[in-house]
C-alpha cells in the first residue's frame, strides 16, 4: 500500500494531522466555470493528471464517496469510512468538455482492478466516476459501453457510478503533491510512472510546461 512508502518527513505529517479537521469544499465552481468529481486511486497521481489537462484551472485531492463527515488521511486509508481518495477538477467547459474529462479519467487508471489501483489496496482506492445530472451520467455510461465494446481492457469495467456527494478537500501537504515532492520514492516510483504511461496514449491536448 502506499502509506508503506511514504517517506518518514510526510509519514509524521500525517500523524500529526489525523486529528486535523478537514473541511467540506464548496462545489460552486465560478461563472462560466464548472466542476467534476473522479476517484482513480492515489490522488497524488489523479490530481498530477488532470492539472496537465488543457482547459482545467485546478485539481483538488479530497475524499468522496462516503459518509464519515470530515475524514483525515489516516481514517480514508483504513478503508472505514466508505470514502475513497478523488479530485475536484475545476474547469472551463469552454476550452475542454466533461466528456473529454471522462476520457481522461478511463486513460490514466486500470478501471478493471476492485478496490485497488496499482500497488495501492482497499476501497478508498476504487475507481468511481461521479455525475451531476442525467446528462453526465449518460457520457460515463456511454463510454464505459464503448470501451467495453471496443474491448480496450481486458477485463470488465469496474468503475463506480454515482451522484456527487460530499467532497472534503484532503490536508494541505497533499495538494499539488507530485509537483512538490518530486523525489519522494512514491512519486517517482508510482505517480510519474503512471503519468508518463497516460502521456503517452492520450490523444488529447497537454499543457506544455507539465
Amino acid at each position: 500500500m502506499k502509506m508503506k512508502l511514504i517517506s518518514y518527513v510526510v509519514l509524521v505529517f500525517t500523524i500529526l494531522s489525523c486529528n486535523a479537521q478537514t473541511k467540506k469544499l464548496s462545489l460552486e465552481p465560478k461563472k462560466g466555470k464548472a466542476v467534476a468529481i473522479f476517484a482513480e486511486g492515489c490522488f497524488w497521481c489523479s490530481e498530477h493528471v488532470f492539472e496537465a489537462v488543457v482547459g482545467v484551472d485546478e485539481a483538488v485531492s479530497g475524499y468522496s464517496g462516503g459518509a464519515t463527515k470530515n475524514p483525515s488521511y489516516q481514517e480514508v486509508g483504513s478503508n472505514t469510512t466508505g470514502h475513497a481518495e478523488a479530485v475536484a477538477v475545476f474547469y472551463d467547459p469552454k476550452v475542454v468538455s466533461y466528456k473529454e474529462l471522462v476520457a481522461v479519467f478511463f486513460a490514466s487508471q486500470d478501471p478493471t482492478t476492485p478496490n485497488q489501483q496499482g500497488p495501492d489496496k482497499g476501497s478508498s482506492y476504487r475507481s468511481i466516476a461521479f455525475y451531476k445530472n442525467a446528462t453526465e451520467k449518460k457520457i460515463i455510461e456511454d463510454k464505459i459501453k464503448e470501451l467495453t465494446a471496443n474491448k480496450v481492457f481486458a477485463n470488465p469495467i469496474v468503475t463506480e457510478v454515482k451522484p456527487v456527494m460530499d467532497f472534503y478537500e484532503a490536508e494541505d501537504y497533499h495538494q499539488d503533491y507530485v509537483k512538490n515532492n518530486p523525489n519522494q520514492p512514491y512519486v517517482k516510483s508510482v505517480s510519474v510512472p503512471r503519468y508518463n504511461k497516460f502521456k503517452k496514449t492520450y490523444k488529447g491536448k497537454l499543457k506544455a510546461n507539465h
